[in-house]
């Protein structure tokens, strides 16, 4: 259980109680029509009811668009919304309308943009992966031997400009871009029978024209896992517009109708392999301009780039409530673009963002409660879903003498040993954490100091560790603007490694100049968040921090990066068989990774059970403090403005 100071939990229930007075529980209430308009809404709120023409109830805001009815736009079996699950919260109809407003630092990313719009093939309520549930497809069905997958797509299901969806557009998916050497040069591992260097990548058959199987060579327990949940997948990894798409493929467009759109994305004489990546839409990118167009199955469609993103609920989206409503409720998603994380705190505090998760740190907490009742929202605290902000050196730096002192797990034996994780705990989490056991929570300098003069790092007569070279021995942390608590924790890091003769300094550079050195390989030390420690299913152990050469050459088989160590091979092994296990098995194997960094200390995961701070508009319903918070935001289409 998180550990939290009882001050600030008096604050939190006192909160509660006098919100909750305040508002109506009877969900009969909450949808009863209202004439008020939400949230500054250009579209008025009216509850969902049924026409006469139909079982299904849609929003007014489609009203004179000149759609087919809501019974012709929605599948012939819609999906009955259940993202969290049933204990979470009391799931109420709710009412349509409103604008939700979200913040960004990014000049075009919205993490929480992204995660209301990501649709998985399958989804496992709460992302804790104790069921797996259908999400896009109707049905799923698994072989005895955890070879086969069937999936059943949704009949009449249709892209966001009503263009229906069929196996065509996954066998399209399977056969023409991801066994496309030229689209994709390298397979993606996930989709290989093994994580190992002889995995096969998987044989598609399709059924009829809503059924397809995935097959692998090899029992494959953890695949619905892999689609529900891990690295935050969407169902653009397996299915894409065909219709649209194939206007950029050289297998049905010839190349010299392509060769002017090419010449004018200045692309060089046949690169239509780069034209095509540039049209295609990842999940990843439903934030981006690119997205404007772009066919979509999300509850969402980016109408309107810029810094003030605007987006519209999709006409199409095949989900309803439990009376046939379709959702999402909301009717649009405002996403703006602020300079800094200080500005985004002011702008809550005025009431002019609705949902900010990530973006309230734990230090913010107090002060959010104060102008709660003025800025018109309410601070839920939930559970981090990942670690908030562990500490890694690049043990693949271009540095022969960084590599020597780095690669020597006694060196990081020592450094983590030299880590005040109370004080961590208490200064950044305000105490909303745990000192993490697994790697230890002791500090103990003097057997640090003499790991430290076992393997050779001498102190000269400035006090500071020479380097096998006699050079002064330096850690340059590097850290992101993403996340102000990086810089916290790396001023308390500084303090407690001097303490061991080490030089270490601090310097705080933009996130996309980080993401930039990071893909490089040029930052020695850094400070990131990792969600392997925290989530069983999930195989980011920071290894693309830590190790990104030899993360490289693992996930492309060898054609990348350089050749890890065996002991790395062996690590990276146990984390990616994961996949392939049944989940009780799965999370047996989890605990002897684990132990392994716990013993080699491959980076430094301080703190666990880390609470999740967030403020949200104090009318949304259909929110609850129970589970990870970023669980919430896949139920996003379920949220509504209370009147």
């Amino acid at each position: 259980m998180k550990k939290i100071t009882q001050a600030l939990l008096s604050i939190l229930l006192i909160s509660s109680l006098t919100l909750a007075g305040c508002q109506s529980s009877d969900s009969k209430d909450a949808a009863a029509p209202a004439t008020a308009d939400v949230n500054n809404s250009s579209t008025p709120s009216s509850s969902p009811s049924s026409s006469s023409s139909s079982k299904y109830g849609e929003s007014p805001f489609f009203s004179g668009k000149n759609l087919p009815p809501v019974l012709d736009r929605l599948p012939l079996e819609p999906k009955l919304t259940n993202e969290l699950p049933a204990d979470y919260l009391n799931l109420e109809i709710g009412t349509y309308g409103g604008t939700l407003r979200t913040a960004r630092t990014d000049v075009v990313i919205d993490n929480d943009v992204f995660i209301i719009n990501n649709e998985p093939l399958v989804n496992t309520p709460g992302l804790l992966g104790e069921e797996v549930t259908p999400n896009v497809v109707k049905d799923f069905k698994v072989s005895d031997d955890q070879k086969e997958f069937t999936f059943t797509l949704r009949e009449g299901q249709k892209w966001s400009d009503g263009v229906p969806l069929t196996v065509e557009d996954v066998k399209f998916t399977v056969e023409d871009v991801l066994f496309n050497p030229e689209l994709t040069p390298v397979f993606p591992l996930w989709l290989k029978s093994s994580a190992g260097p002889d995995g096969k990548p998987f044989t598609f058959q399709v059924v009829d024209d809503y059924t397809f199987k995935i097959i692998f060579d090899k029992p494959y327990g953890g695949f619905l896992m892999q689609l529900a949940v891990q690295g935050w997948r969407g169902y653009t990894e397996l299915i894409k517009p065909k219709h649209f798409l194939q206007k950029y493929h050289t297998k049905y467009t010839p190349l010299e109708q392509l060769e002017p759109e090419i010449k004018a994305a200045n692309f060089g004489t046949g690169e239509w392999a780069k034209l095509f990546i540039s049209k295609d839409l990842l999940n990843t990118e439903f934030s981006y301009p690119k997205a404007v167009g772009f066919p979509v199955l999300t509850p969402y469609i980016q109408v309107k780039s810029g810094d003030k993103a605007l987006y519209e609920r999709n006409p199409y989206y095949f989900k309803v409530d439990a009376k046939g409503n379709q959702l999402p409720y909301i009717d649009k998603l405002e996403s703006n673009f602020v300079q800094n994380l200080e500005v985004v705190k002011l702008k809550i505090m005025a009431g002019e963002i609705d949902h900010s998760y990530e973006y309230v740190s734990i230090p913010d907490v107090s002060l959010l409660k104060e102008h709660e009742q003025e800025g018109g929202y309410k601070v839920y605290v939930n559970n981090l879903h990942r670690t908030a902000n562990d500490i890694e050196l690049n043990q693949t730096f271009d540095d022969p003498v960084w590599r020597q002192v780095v690669g020597d797990a006694r060196f990081r034996q020592a450094l983590n040993l030299a880590l005040d994780k109370q004080e961590i705990d208490d200064t950044v989490f305000y105490g909303f954490a745990n000192p993490a056991a697994f790697q230890g929570a002791e500090r103990d300098l003097d057997k640090a100091n003499k790991l430290l003069d076992e393997i050779g790092l001498k102190k000269g007569e400035d006090g500071l560790r020479k380097g096998p070279d006699g050079k002064t021995f330096t850690i340059p942390l590097e850290v992101s603007t993403q996340m102000a608590d990086f810089a916290t924790l790396g001023q308390l890091v500084v303090e407690q490694w001097k303490q061991l003769g080490l030089d270490v300094s601090l310097k705080q550079i933009d996130n996309t100049l980080w993401t930039t050195r990071n893909k490089a390989n040029q930052l020695k030390a850094t400070i990131m968040f990792t969600p392997g420690p925290v989530q069983w299913a999930r195989s980011e152990w920071g290894q693309n921090i830590w190790a990104p050469l030899w993360d490289q050459w693992w996930n492309s088989a060898g054609a990348q990066g350089e050749e890890p160590p065996q002991d790395v091979k062996d690590l990276f092994q146990s984390i990616f068989s994961l996949r392939e296990l049944p989940i009780e098995q799965a999370k047996q194997k989890r605990e002897e990774i684990k132990k392994n960094f716990a013993d080699k200390v491959w980076y430094f995961i301080h703190s666990e059970n880390i609470a999740a701070p967030v403020a949200v508009n104090a009318k949304i319903g259909n929110f609850s403090d129970k589970g990870w918070g970023i669980a919430q935001n896949f139920a996003g289409e379920q949220w509504f403005f209370r009147k």
